[in-house]
C-alpha cells in the first residue's frame, strides 16, 4: 500500500510560503541548509536559501508528512483542489496568530474557518475536538 510522504505547494515565492507553514503548524521548521547545499544552489545561480526554487518544511520529530514549495513561473488560477485542514484549541486565537503571519480569513461557518496562507493557497481552521 502506498504511504504519504510529501505535500507539494506551487509557489512564486517558495521561501516565504515556507516561513509561513512552518510558522502556522506546531513541529515543522524549514529544513536547514548545510554548506554544501548552499555551494550547490550557488553553482545553480541561486544566490542562497532566499532564492531557492525548492524549500523543504519537515517535522521535527521526524513523524508526518514533508512540505515541499517548489517555484513556478504560473499563476495560481481558481480554488485549490485539495487543502489542508488544520486544528487549534482556540480558533479565534490561532486565526489572530495567523493573520498576523500573513494568512487572510476568507469565509467563517459556524464550526470552521477558511483561510488563505500568503500566496492564496486555501486552508481551513476548526477547532480541537
Amino acid at each position: 500500500m502506498a504511504r504519504l510522504h510529501d505535500f507539494v505547494f506551487d509557489a512564486a515565492r517558495p521561501s516565504a510560503v515556507a516561513r509561513f507553514w512552518a510558522a502556522a503548524l506546531d513541529g515543522y521548521a524549514v529544513a536547514p541548509y548545510d554548506d554544501a547545499e548552499l555551494a550547490r544552489l550557488r553553482a545553480l545561480g541561486f544566490e542562497g536559501p532566499e532564492d531557492d526554487p525548492t524549500v523543504l518544511v519537515e517535522p521535527v520529530d521526524g513523524g508526518g508528512p514533508r512540505l515541499w514549495f517548489q517555484r513556478v513561473s504560473e499563476p495560481a488560477v481558481g480554488k485549490n483542489r485539495v487543502h489542508p485542514d488544520v486544528l487549534a484549541a482556540d480558533v479565534g486565537a490561532e486565526a489572530e496568530r495567523l493573520t498576523g503571519l500573513g494568512a487572510r480569513v476568507l469565509t467563517r461557518h459556524a464550526d470552521h474557518l477558511v483561510l488563505a496562507d500568503p500566496e492564496g493557497n486555501e486552508f481551513c481552521l476548526y477547532p480541537e475536538r
